[in-house]
């Protein structure tokens, strides 16, 4: 317990503030030196200053970068009559103390008895932000007067540089045969007060760090290839502002060896199918010099090839898909190719390349797709081995649209097409006949080939095709040939055939019929079907007759027919008759001969003909001109 008496007389307007320095020994202890500050308040009451008690309280900024247990306020002034301070030497008695006692505890400020508000023990914490501590103090004298107020300290961020390396992280290379306490580099950090430190390897301790200035120095001749050093820099009055770096230490003259890998290369095939993030391999790669955590894998390789995969440590992995179906893989045959380069540790680095190479494998994803609106006309009057159309199917799959065509329960009378099994043609392999069928649907299934690399996996899809028959009118018959000169000699007995007619009707096969439409007034001549008889009668004479005969195929209105010109010149049997009279000769009128002929007469368009004509006299034109040119040579 200290005890101060004023020896003259305090007067508070002429000076109401000492600042006392106070050195302290306890016996065995070291000395101890605070201040004091003696306030002389103008009364004998004890009053707080205004912005202390008031509402808000008073306010105080000060920089994060203050010395630990600076002081940073005072409270009030000290009661007259001399102030009792908590302190003395351990053991002693304590007396009843007054001063200020702190309300909250929730801060890492400190409140000593006198007053004074001081800065953390460990300083305070760096931040980029404001920091705000709100301290609750009531203040009580030795006659039991007392006042309270509040004190808000605003920590501002800290000005000063903070600690930084240059780089994070270098290489250092040491000369082999490096002995102890020899300089292996030297280090350098920006900021305030700095101190250096080496974090790790704590053991075997290799090297030792000037704190001051850096440098590293060795403890022993160094016998590892590679060493990795955690340094430390720090300001030595905020230790926590603070960086670290590594150093990467290597002796020259050590193994070179490069790392070996297992498999040293690594052929594959995969399907196209396999998931982005598969895992197609895993090196199994070690350094000579150290273990497998000092080595780093990379691709290299084509592009077009190489971002397909990626590195995942040790681990090839698929990157993107390997779409079998694509162009790209196409122009690379379906091979992609890489080399994963091992890279450890060193100057110059030393590494391994293993090649890879990836063939991606075909698999049947998608089904054949059926074409859009597969409907197709024909004429009824098409010949065997017509053309309808194409059935043009398509498939995604590589290769693209190779598929294969058949028709569901194949020609017959109900389905007289075929299709082709490698081109999707449709052809005509039957008679057809829009009075029985409108339109024929066919059902083709379209499978694909070469899609998969197992040739079972096909698949198929089912599509619908409708073949319109276009009708085409009844046309008239055709006989060949249209005029005939038969010569017949009459013989006893009945009827005798005189010629059969080769006529031609319809392709739908409809039944012709046939009638004498002239010529045949005594009825001499009769018609059944397409053959024509003769009916012989007691003629003597030769006689001639031109008969027309109509033909004519189906029931359509109006009705197309075709006349042909039958002349038959009857001569009698000749027979032995014993002489007779003379008789007059009668000479029969011959019927006029009726020949059809039809000639088919173009009347070319009026704008035909002048563009013919302008052609012509171009032409001449040209030739002339070519001749003259020629002749002038």
């Amino acid at each position: 317990q200290v005890t101060l008496h004023a020896r003259v007389e305090l007067v508070a307007h002429g000076a109401n503030q000492y600042t006392l320095t106070l050195r302290a020994a306890c016996p065995g202890k070291e000395e101890v030196e605070e201040q004091l500050v003696v306030w002389v308040p103008a009364g004998q009451e004890l009053r707080c200053d205004p912005p202390f008690a008031s509402m808000g309280g008073d306010v105080v900024q000060v920089s994060a970068d203050v010395a630990p247990r600076s002081p940073l306020y005072v409270v009030l002034p000290q009661p007259l009559g001399g102030l009792t301070v908590s302190g003395g030497c351990p053991g002693d008695p304590q007396p009843p103390q007054a001063g200020a006692v702190l309300r909250n505890h929730d801060t890492p400020l400190t409140l000593t008895p006198r007053g004074l508000v001081l800065a953390p023990a460990g300083g305070f914490t760096p931040s980029e932000d404001i920091q705000t501590f709100r301290l609750e103090i009531e203040v009580t004298d030795r006659h039991g007067h007392n006042c309270s107020g509040t004190v808000t300290v605003e920590v501002l961020p800290s000005r000063r540089p903070r600690v930084t390396f240059l780089k994070p992280q270098w290489d250092v290379m040491v000369p082999a045969g490096i002995g102890p306490l020899e300089v292996v580099t030297h280090v350098c950090a920006s900021g305030d007060n700095v101190h250096y430190t080496i974090l790790a390897p704590t053991a075997p301790a290799l090297f030792t760090i000037d704190e001051m200035t850096g440098e590293i120095r060795s403890t022993r001749r160094l016998e590892v290839a590679h060493t990795r050093l955690l340094v430390r820099a720090y300001n030595a009055l905020h230790p926590t502002d603070h960086a670290n770096a590594t150093l990467n230490v290597t002796v020259q003259g050590t193994d070179r060896r490069a790392p070996s890998c297992v498999p040293a290369i690594y052929v594959t095939r995969v399907p196209e199918t396999v998931s982005t993030g598969s895992t197609l391999v895993t090196l199994w790669c070690t350094d000579p010099t150290g273990g497998r955590g000092s080595l780093r894998y990379a691709l290299e390789g084509p592009s077009a090839s190489r971002s397909r995969f990626r590195m995942e440590g040790p681990r090839l992995q698929v990157n993107t898909t390997l779409d079998y179906d694509s162009e790209d893989a196409a122009t690379v045959g379906f091979q992609f190719t890489a080399t994963i380069v091992v890279t450890a540790g060193g100057q110059p680095p030393r590494s391994t390349r293993v090649p890879v190479l990836v063939t991606v494998t075909p698999v049947n994803e998608f089904p054949p797709a059926c074409p859009n609106g597969a409907t197709f006309t024909v004429l009824e009057t098409a010949a065997f081995g017509s053309t309808v159309g194409r059935v043009a199917g398509t498939d995604r799959d590589y290769p693209r649209d190779s598929l294969e065509y058949s028709l569901e329960g194949g020609p017959g009378p109900a389905q007289p097409f075929s299709i082709d099994t490698h081109t999707g043609e449709i052809r005509v392999v039957g008679p057809l006949n829009s009075r029985q069928h409108k339109s024929h649907r066919l059902t083709v299934r379209l499978t694909d080939t070469r899609n998969d690399l197992d040739p079972a996996k096909r698949q198929s899809r089912l599509c619908d095709v409708t073949v319109r028959l276009q009708a085409v009118p009844d046309q008239a018959p055709v006989c060949t040939p249209e005029v005939q000169e038969l010569r017949i000699t009459a013989g006893p007995g009945g009827r005798q055939p005189v010629t059969r007619l080769a006529c031609q009707g319809s392709p739908d096969g409809t039944a012709l019929a046939y009638a004498i439409a002239g010529g045949n007034e005594d009825r001499h001549f009769q018609l059944e079907g397409d053959t024509l008889f003769y009916l012989p009668d007691d003629r003597a004479e030769p006689c001639t007759f031109v008969l027309l005969v109509e033909v004519w195929g189906g029931s359509s209105a109006p009705r197309r027919s075709t006349m042909v010109a039958l002349v038959v010149h009857v001569n009698p049997q000749t027979t032995s008759v014993p002489p007779s009279t003379p008789t007059p000769r009668t000479t029969l009128l011959k019927e006029p001969l009726v020949v059809m002929r039809t000639e088919a007469v173009w009347h070319p368009p009026a704008w035909f003909v002048a563009v013919l004509t302008l052609s012509g006299a171009l032409l001449l034109a040209i030739l002339g001109c070519v001749a003259q040119s020629l002749l002038r040579r």
